[in-house]
């Protein structure tokens, strides 16, 4: 009995020191910002708020996924200002702002004299409703303010245009139209409908798909979105004009009827298809009834979601010694932040971006040259661009997150059949061509498919030096759907066409290529020419790009490896004659040394990617445990192009394959580069890089790099510590293939293996500390 109360004391006394760490990692705030840029991100279920408090009033953005307009712009449900009457955080000294992680929510507390005020803000995971409730220990009158920039009717020119799908080639004059707002019985209510035609009626003409129109998905028809602002016992008190920033924005001012100590807003929001807004409206009240019905009860319930979600993983170095000036507890501390913005949008109807995600704000904050409205970010909003938004979830596997990573995959399921149109319609021939820069209906963006085209110029071709013949990012999507069935067990019967049609594709188009060069479909060996290719956006008109090979070879092979009540036997022998046809990955040599090279061929070097590394991360042929690994590691260290290239920027992955090669010393440096504080307020608003702040692929490559450091796996084996430098306190908890759990940490260079889930995976655990440097 004594032996099972210590283990208990044990179980318990961990349990108590993780969610310490997490504590500890709360960012707070004594002061009060001087701008949006010194936000701090607050959400749930599938809304992002950017919160702060500024002269004394707290002010938040709201944004919530899949709300794209006419031009395919992700727009924000606005801004909502909130003020106390007498105002305890007007010249207060005694200030506090605090994101608490455990629980999911903002808390402002504010003292003047004898008033104190808290501010809870806090998202309801299960319902798209925003709560705030005010509580003070003298009575106070809250005015609460609905503002929208999106009164009025505004044109967008210019470098704006790189906000929606026209980006840089807009056709004629561009307008973000303005919304309908309004007071509603002593509520504010504000929605935007979509128009009939929409950038997705352009890109269909502009890229002759207009014979299949009536086929094809169409995630801009018939949107509504937006919501109601409501308060208990508050009444309209007027409208009124002002600016924020570069913007200029109408406001709608609800006020409590009287003073009092406590104080509930709702901001329930509603996203519909549907061509009357009387069916949005119903909607809505139905979303509105709900919030109000029992907030306390959806409280305990969010609480509980975020509660389990920070029990499935987390990494905590230096744990036990939180010091905000050193670079490995900020390391940790922003891992567990950066998870923290993607779950957010756990349920999103739409992924996560890369270049923002649900939390921008004010542009020129950002980029002084972007004197644009906050709904601006660059890189669009309704594009995605594969080899960024990979980077955004990846990490979702090892941190157990696998629910978080459904909308991602939706995004492809729901696009599959405008990508088999584009296939069938331009060459006639099967399968899923999915482009790097593809919009949320499936279609390449029409101004990287470019307006101005040469005649007889391929129309399923994107037109751009970056670009063309770049197919192979969605197989990274593949893989997932393939690695989620390893992780978890689970039928992914549903993935499984798409998967398919990903791969017929490639099968059928470069024979199809073959045929248009001459009368052999096939090589001397019998294996297919992947020419013209590209390696990544880098080495262009390449043959056979490594990346291209590896990646077929890799998820044919996991395909290959599905049960055969998921993947019957007659088509699994289909797949084995393609995998039979794929060439074998090509070297070349740096100072007698050799490496794994970008391709057989190429003709010009357009961007600073590493492909020839793509066998590495994420196609996982080289690495720990598998043959080659000196080839791959004389790859990173000798490689001109790849030593030129390297970088901890944004998308740059350089910390990733340093820890997939067991490279310890580069692992971390070029991880903790990643991963350190950004040098903004909240630390984890990384970027902007080559894309936006906040830069969540920055981020996500951070994240990936630092798992990779701490666990890897090969088949059943798993790693631990595979590039950990010996001298780094650390206590993590990640996840493994085959439902496999594990909890482990290095203290003061003693290693220790916490818990297995399952226990007989002990077996196959593996320490290794160093095998570098």
């Amino acid at each position: 009995m004594k032996r099972y109360l210590t283990l208990f004391l044990l179980l318990t006394n961990i349990t108590a020191n993780a969610q310490f760490q997490l504590a500890s990692y709360n960012p707070l705030w004594t002061s009060q910002s001087k701008n949006s840029g010194e936000s701090m991100p607050c959400g749930g279920g599938d809304i992002g708020l950017n919160v702060w408090v500024e002269k004394g009033e707290v002010l938040f953005y709201v944004s919530r996924s899949g709300t794209f307009d006419e031009n395919n712009t992700l727009l924000k449900q606005g801004r909502v200002r909130i003020k106390l009457s007498p105002n305890p955080f007007d010249g207060s000294d005694n200030f506090r702002q605090e994101l608490i992680l455990k629980d999911g929510y903002v808390k402002i507390n504010g003292k003047k004299g004898d008033l104190e005020s808290e501010i809870k803000v806090w998202v309801d995971v299960f319902n798209p409703v925003v709560n705030v409730e005010v509580n003070s220990t003298k009575p106070v009158t809250t005015a609460a303010s609905y503002e929208s920039w999106r009164y009025k009717d505004r044109a967008t020119r210019g470098r704006e245009n790189n906000a929606n799908s026209y980006k840089w080639a807009p056709q004629g004059e561009v307008k973000t139209l303005k919304d309908e707002i309004a007071f509603q019985q002593n509520a504010v209510m504000f929605y935007h409908q979509n128009q009939a035609y929409t950038v997705f009626d352009v890109t269909v003409k502009q890229q002759g798909m207009d014979n299949v129109k009536d086929q094809l998905f169409n995630p801009l028809k018939n949107l509504v979105f937006g919501g109601i602002l409501s308060g208990e016992k508050m009444i309209s008190a007027g409208t009124a004009e002002g600016r924020y920033m570069d913007t200029d924005f109408r406001s709608w001012t609800l006020k409590s009827a009287k003073s009092g100590r406590s104080q509930r807003l709702t901001l329930a929001l509603h996203t519909e298809y549907t061509a009357a807004v009387d069916n949005w409206n119903t909607g809505l009240n139905k979303t509105l009834a709900t919030a109000k019905k029992n907030p306390a009860q959806a409280f305990k319930k969010t609480r509980k979601w975020w509660n389990e979600y920070w029990n499935r993983s987390f990494i905590a170095i230096e744990g036990n010694k939180p010091d905000s000036n050193s670079e490995d507890w900020q390391v940790g501390r922003n891992y567990q932040l950066m998870r923290y913005m993607l779950g957010c949008n756990a349920y999103g109807a739409y992924p996560t971006k890369f270049n923002g995600g649900l939390f921008t704000f004010d542009p020129s904050l950002t980029d002084s040259a972007h004197k644009f409205t906050p709904d601006f970010r660059n890189w669009g909003g309704g594009t995605h661009t594969a080899q960024n938004q990979r980077l955004v979830y990846w990490p979702m596997l090892r941190s157990g997150d696998f629910d978080l990573m459904k909308p991602q995959f939706k995004f492809y399921q729901q696009t599959l059949r405008n990508a088999e149109l584009r296939s069938e319609t331009y060459w006639d021939h099967k399968g899923a061509s999915f482009t790097e820069q593809l919009e949320n209906f499936g279609l390449p963006n029409p101004a990287e498919y470019n307006w101005k085209r040469p005649a007889g110029y391929d129309k399923g071709m994107e037109h751009n030096a970056w670009l063309e013949y770049q197919w192979d990012t969605v197989l990274e999507f593949c893989l997932m759907m393939l690695e989620t069935e390893r992780y978890t067990g689970k039928d992914i019967r549903e993935y499984v066409p798409f998967i398919e049609s990903c791969l017929t594709f490639f099968n059928e188009h470069y024979q199809y290529l073959a045929k248009q060069r001459g009368s052999k479909t096939f090589d001397a060996n019998g294996h297919l020419v992947f020419y013209p290719g590209s390696a990544a956006e880098t080495y262009k008109m390449a043959y056979n790009a490594n990346s291209t090979l590896a990646a077929l070879r890799t998820v044919l092979s996991r395909l290959l490896e599905l049960p055969s009540s998921v993947l019957a036997e007659e088509k699994k022998e289909a797949w084995r004659q393609m995998l039979k046809r794929i060439p074998p990955i090509t070297f070349r040599e740096f100072n007698g040394k050799p490496t794994i090279a970008p391709a057989k061929l190429w003709e010009r070097i357009n961007n600073t990617e590493s492909p020839q590394l793509y066998p590495v991360f994420p196609w996982g042929i080289y690495g720990i445990g598998r043959p080659g690994l000196d080839t791959a590691i004389n790859t990173f260290k000798y490689d001109t192009d790849v030593l030129k290239f390297r970088s901890h920027v944004g998308w740059k992955q350089d910390n990733i394959f340093a820890a997939r090669l067991g490279l310890t010393k580069e692992a971390a440096e070029l991880t903790t580069l990643k991963l350190k504080d950004s040098g903004r307020r909240f630390p984890a608003f990384y970027g902007p890089g080559f894309d936006w702040t906040p830069d969540h692929n920055w981020g996500g490559s951070g994240m990936i790099g630092l798992q990779e450091m701490l666990m890897q796996s090969h088949g059943r084996k798993i790693y631990l510590f595979p590039a950990w430098p010996k001298d780094k306190d650390v206590h993590f908890k990640l996840h493994a293939a085959y439902q496999t759990t594990v909890e482990a940490k290095l203290e003061n260079g003693k290693m220790q293996v916490i818990k297995v889930i399952p226990e007989n995976r002990r077996a196959d655990i593996i320490m290794r500390p160093v095998l570098h440097n």
